[in-house]
């Protein structure tokens, strides 16, 4: 169940800040070619529309940079939430290095754009192999992930010639979706399994703090860190009594990363992903801010029905997701701007708005009002979306396409 209004923050937006260091923040915005027919202001898109102003996705990138250098921590920024190019140059400070993908899709799409060192996230079967080897073949480094014998059996049925396979060791540390569990017996025994098996290299330990967006609090999502990292920690010393060393000690989500708890200061890497664009859900998890999050989805009133209470508008769940359920108290995300309104309900292509209390005013929303929504969940969202319309105040300076499919 989603917290009330009144648990929202609110603050007044500060200045951008584009400094790393003694390096400058690349800036990407220009780096998908502008059309004769791209639209030059947001006022001029077809709806709905997916916007992001890059200024909010460069600071919060910033942001996120400059809290691992003062953790003294690696970042390896997960591309899952927007899946571009261009997100992926701004989130490693135009490296092009040390990423995770949720997809083969996605590894082989920053692969052709001259991205490596890339770690699929999610553990490897048989039939993923071929393509994983041609991966590891084309990179300097390319990572695999393994929770089970059979993923050990997977990789030892494709040798790398002149390479070693690189995998990752998915730890299960409470959140119980996947990975072995880190206070067991198996868990030792597998990583043996890799490390006695000939041409692969343990390259890491890999936990996902997702039971951070259970926690009720920030405190209780630093709670998730600090129990996450007090695990994968104690694993790894496991490890090391067992003669197996790793080089990577690496927990994340957005949530523990956006308010880590000290105890994260003691790994090797961390591994969030939304908090490039951020949404209200990490709003009401204390990550950010509801002037923090990047991503809109612009919209048009389309039709007044005093009798039934309600404005249509042309955004409907395959602009937006459904993921919410409509529990927040604005209904499916916040109408930007507009507390007064709800997002009440929505079909394929459509979407019912209506008064949080009372009856709308409708001469407050002409036919063609453009509304502004902030997504409940951003990945979700974007996931909906063939282009992301990248502006800076009114003016359309990018549209980014992402990468879709598996």
């Amino acid at each position: 169940v989603c917290p009330t209004v009144s648990c929202w923050p609110r603050s007044g937006t500060g200045g951008e800040t584009e400094l790393i260091g003694s390096q400058r923040l690349t800036s990407q915005a220009d780096t998908h070619i502008m059309t004769a027919n791209t639209p030059a202001s947001v006022s001029s898109l077809d709806t709905p529309a997916l916007l992001l102003d890059i200024n909010k996705v460069k600071k919060n990138a910033t942001t996120m940079i400059e809290r691992c250098q003062k953790m003294g921590v690696s970042l390896r920024p997960h591309m899952k939430t927007h899946k571009t190019i261009e997100a992926g140059n701004i989130m490693t400070n135009g490296t092009k290095r040390h990423i995770v993908v949720s997809t083969l899709a996605e590894a082989e799409f920053y692969a052709s754009h001259g991205f490596d060192d890339i770690l699929l996230g999610h553990p490897l079967t048989q039939d993923k192999v071929q393509r994983c080897a041609q991966l590891a073949d084309r990179l300097e480094q390319f990572h695999v992930m393994i929770d089970s014998i059979s993923g050990v059996s997977a990789i030892n049925s494709r040798p790398l010639p002149g390479k070693m396979w690189s995998v990752f060791l998915k730890v299960d540390c409470g959140y119980g979706r996947a990975g072995v569990v880190h206070n067991s017996e198996d868990a030792v025994e597998l990583a043996q399994s890799l490390v006695s098996s000939p041409g692969v290299v343990l390259a890491g330990l890999y936990a996902h703090c997702g039971d951070s967006y259970s926690s009720h609090s920030p405190q209780g999502v630093k709670d998730v860190g600090h129990r996450t990292a007090q695990n994968i920690l104690a694993f790894a010393t496991r490890l090391r009594q067992a003669d197996i060393e790793c080089a990577t000690v690496s927990i994340g989500s957005t949530p523990t990363c956006s308010q880590p708890a000290d105890t994260m200061g003691q790994l090797t890497e961390v591994h969030p992903g939304n908090y490039i664009f951020y949404d209200v859900q990490q709003s009401l998890l204390g990550s950010c801010l509801l002037e923090d999050i990047a991503v809109q989805v612009m919209t048009r009133v389309i039709g007044h029905y005093p009798e039934n209470g309600h404005l249509l508008v042309d955004c409907g769940w395959t602009g937006l997701s459904l993921h919410s359920l409509g529990q927040l108290p604005t209904g499916f995300g916040i109408i930007d701007g507009h507390p007064e309104l709800k997002l009440a309900s929505m079909t394929q292509e459509l979407g019912k708005v209506q008064a949080v209390e009372g009856s709308l005013d409708f001469d407050r929303y002409p036919i063609g009002t453009v509304l502004k929504i902030l997504p409940y969940h951003s990945c979700a969202t974007a996931c909906m979306h063939p282009k992301y319309f990248v502006h800076s105040g009114e003016d359309i300076v990018a549209v980014w396409e992402p990468c879709r499919g598996w």
